[in-house]
């Protein structure tokens, strides 16, 4: 399925927004920099987890659309590069 047409994708980016305008209200209302800091964390960690999403997705859409056609070291190759997406 394309990015485009995730859900996934679409619900984990519409979540990170709201947190993100929470955190933009924090900083206007003058809250402790250290709370700040822990909810800017928690943004960052699930846009960084939307991204491997959306680039496992790229992958999966791109490459493995043809995968069946492929021989099984080439499919093992790309379930490793799909793998090595989480450390992006």
């Amino acid at each position: 399925m394309s990015h485009v047409n995730d859900p996934e994708i679409h619900k984990r980016l519409r979540r990170a927004e709201g947190h993100l305008a929470t955190v933009v209200k924090m900083v206007a209302e003058g809250r402790d920099g250290l709370v700040i800091a822990q909810q800017m964390q928690a943004v960052i960690k699930a846009l960084e987890k939307t991204k491997q999403l959306l680039i496992i997705d790229h992958i999966d859409h791109h490459l493995g659309a043809g995968a069946s056609d492929l021989p099984p070291e080439m499919k093992d190759k790309l379930s490793v590069f799909r793998e090595i997406t989480k450390y992006l």
